[in-house]
């Protein structure tokens, strides 16, 4: 069975999801969800993802949400096809763990931030909070600073260990 990958193709999340199984030769199937008809928050959908949020995957009947659980998850099971996406040896994956919570803490909340404001709200026809816009990008500043003292250490955000394509 092909793993289904329940999700908004424009999402970041779904998006990571699906750059990683197309990383690892795994083949799915992406199954649109209606945003705008809230289908991410019709009873059936928060049976499996209670919070109502995309992306979640089926596979053979196993179901896993939160994007970088299922990349995880799909790095770990698919390890031995496709590109080595996950360090093995413990300290370089506690490094690549490391940048991994950078990202998902640091990175991310400004960014989604900011895309919520210039993406999100004119989709649904509201003006973007300039004000908001701009402290987000001098929070994104004083983060990505940050980024340059870790990079001035080593060569990725999750370490020196690159990526090994087949």
């Amino acid at each position: 069975m092909v793993l289904k990958l329940y999700g908004v193709s424009i999402a970041t999340c779904t998006r990571t999801v699906a750059a990683v199984a197309k990383e690892l030769n795994v083949p799915y199937e992406l199954v649109e969800i209606d945003f705008a008809n809230a289908e991410h928050k019709s009873p059936a959908f928060t049976a499996i993802q209670p919070f109502g949020q995309v992306p979640y995957i089926d596979e053979d009947g196993f179901k896993l949400f939160e994007s970088r659980a299922i990349a995880r998850y799909l790095a770990k099971k698919y390890a031995s096809q496709g590109t080595k996406l996950i360090p093995t040896d413990p300290k370089e994956e506690a490094i690549f763990e490391q940048g991994v919570s950078i990202e998902q803490s640091h990175f991310y909340p400004v960014t989604l931030a900011i895309a919520a404001e210039k993406t999100f709200k004119p989709m649904r026809g509201l003006s973007p909070d300039e004000v908001v816009v701009e402290e987000q990008l001098k929070a994104l500043e004083v983060k990505l600073d940050a980024y340059d003292i870790i990079l001035g250490r080593q060569k990725y955000i999750g370490g020196n260990s690159s990526p090994t394509f087949p």
